[in-house]
């Protein structure tokens, strides 16, 4: 989020950037939120793709906070591979949009 907050303020991607990381960072909390509730109830889950999709889109921020705050999805690798794997694509993709836009 710092990167991307020094990147609006240097003009180097739009404002609206900086609200749609917080904005998809405050979806991905309450969603990893959600599931572990659902798993503590054994009740029905996020599909892991979700919480993958919302990271990949942006949301990693919050999704990384909620992993260690909450301590959920933490010990899963496949799941914690993936989840780096979607925080890479996002930068690179923040970073072409830097580089070409």
């Amino acid at each position: 989020m710092a990167c991307v907050l020094v990147l609006a303020f240097l003009g180097e991607v739009p404002a609206w950037t900086v609200g749609g990381y917080a904005a998809l960072s405050g979806v991905a909390f309450l969603t990893y939120r959600a599931d572990k509730a659902a798993a503590r109830q054994g009740a029905r889950r996020t599909p892991e793709s979700t919480l993958h999709g919302i990271d990949l889109l942006g949301g990693w921020p919050g999704g990384l906070v909620a992993r260690h705050v909450l301590r959920h999805k933490t010990t899963k690798q496949p799941f914690r591979t993936v989840f780096w794997v979607t925080v890479v694509a996002n930068c690179a993709a923040l970073a072409a949009f830097v580089v070409v836009g």
